[in-house]
């Protein structure tokens, strides 16, 4: 059994198949709620996967019929009610560290694969996950209203960058749920499947980006994200930076290939095809 300073093997589960690393929140009889130790695990689990050679793309699931339920409230709110601000601003941290700093800025693709409940704080790493799939029966929900609390843990921030002020506002004030195909249609995932048909879908993704060169691609995500905040001319500048340090750190073989096989050789649509580097 790992401490929470040790990746995986308590809260979070991994394994390991094909270059994709499976991390399950690993609470299925709690839904998957996050608690303070499942933070701390998950945060050292992410830094281990960075380094990881078995891992070439993350999938972020839950265990058994949630993905995430959200916050515990019994370890978040009412066994905290009487701890210091000190304690409680350590445990927000916490949670903002793995979810807001290292899953958004992870080195390699993130994929969530949401396969059922997702409700509260669990839409920050949702969001912070580069791309998303649901099952079609996955059911979303911002419930803290019903309660009489505001989302917490940046919610209002995730949902309000991923699904547009009127239905960020329609689910924030009503509480009321939404379904897989909801979440697809208002962008807050990129897919919704069935159910039976999610893990094949999400494989099939984590494929596709296996077979880009990895420097360009933790590169290309960078740049998306960082340049959503700039002004025209800086996010110029910083994207052709950025683009000639990926060339430098890749070595440049994968795009030198690329390039011979479409101009010289023919064998390549760059628009249609992905470059496959010959033995």
């Amino acid at each position: 059994m790992s401490t929470t300073d040790q990746p995986w093997g308590n809260t979070v589960d991994v394994t390991f198949d094909d270059q994709i690393a499976f991390v399950y929140f690993n609470r299925p009889d709690k839904k998957n709620c996050m608690s303070p130790t499942l933070n701390r695990e998950m945060y050292a689990t992410l830094h281990a996967l960075e380094v990881d050679d078995r891992c070439g793309v993350v999938v972020l699931t839950g265990r058994g019929e949630a993905w995430s339920a959200g916050m515990d409230l019994k370890e978040y709110f009412r066994e905290t009610e009487n701890q210091s601000d000190t304690v409680k601003m350590r445990t927000r941290e916490e949670t903002a560290a793995w979810q807001q700093i290292k899953l958004r800025n992870l080195a390699k693709p993130t994929i969530a694969m949401v396969n059922g409940w997702v409700f509260g704080g669990a839409f920050t790493p949702l969001t912070s996950c580069d791309l998303a799939i649901a099952s079609d029966d996955a059911k979303f929900g911002l419930s803290e209203i019903n309660w009489g609390i505001l989302p917490g843990g940046n919610v209002t921030k995730a949902v309000a960058d991923t699904m547009g002020q009127r239905n960020a506002l329609y689910y924030i004030m009503t509480g009321e749920t939404f379904t897989g195909k909801q979440a697809a249609a208002m962008g807050l995932v990129n897919e919704s499947v069935p159910h039976d048909q999610l893990e094949t879908r999400v494989r099939a993704i984590a494929k596709v980006l296996l077979a880009k060169d990895p420097v360009v691609l933790r590169a290309a995500k960078e740049v998306f994200k960082r340049v959503r905040y700039m002004d025209w001319e800086t996010s110029n500048d910083y994207i052709y930076a950025k683009g000639d340090a990926s060339q430098h750190r890749s070595g440049g073989d994968f795009r030198t290939g690329a390039m011979k096989a479409f101009l010289d050789d023919k064998k390549l649509k760059p628009g249609l095809d992905t470059y496959k580097k010959e033995d």
